[in-house]
């Protein structure tokens, strides 16, 4: 399994958009990867996280190997977007993307690669993913005394992606 991982959208999962400074965004990110190498080492897969440095950022896209994992940083101009939209390309459907972004999800979705949510992939990542909980509208719909009939109880295949991808995390 290889992870595409959305750097910054990870990083300020359930943060209010306040100004950070340079050195604690520098911090932050170095604490993100440390916590996804930990990840991995629990979990041994492939993980390539993705930063924007379109703004701020070098002539050429950088790249980098810390703790097992690839750091890419876009080029100066270019998006992180644009890098996550070029990987999935490349990988092709074994890749699972962890981002939150409507656009990079419908991309990967029009190629057949699994999308996870930034926040439940930090839920994981922390251990306090849900293993087999149900989903609340499911709860919802028991309370009403109703009970799903026919072909809508089946998944769609961008569900069946998530759930399979969720599983080997």
């Amino acid at each position: 399994m290889h992870l595409i991982i959305d750097g910054y959208n990870l990083l300020h999962v359930g943060r209010s958009p306040v100004q950070i400074t340079s050195e604690d965004l520098h911090l932050t990110r170095d604490r993100l990867i440390e916590g996804l190498a930990l990840y991995r080492q629990m979990r041994p897969c492939n993980i390539t996280v993705v930063f924007d440095g379109w703004q701020g950022g070098w002539a050429t896209e950088r790249k980098e190997r810390k703790r097992g994992l690839d750091i890419l940083f876009s080029r100066l101009g270019e998006t992180a977007d644009e890098v996550i939209r070029r990987l999935i390309k490349e990988k092709g459907s074994g890749v699972v993307v962890v981002t939150s972004d409507r656009e990079i999800s419908r991309y990967a979705e029009k190629l057949s690669a699994a999308v996870i949510p930034s926040d439940r992939f930090r839920e994981k990542m922390m251990g306090a993913g849900p293993s087999g909980e149900k989903d609340a509208g499911d709860s919802a719909e028991e309370g009403r005394g109703m009970k799903k009939r026919g072909p809508s109880r089946r998944q769609s295949k961008k569900e069946k992606r998530l759930q399979t991808a969720l599983k080997k995390l």
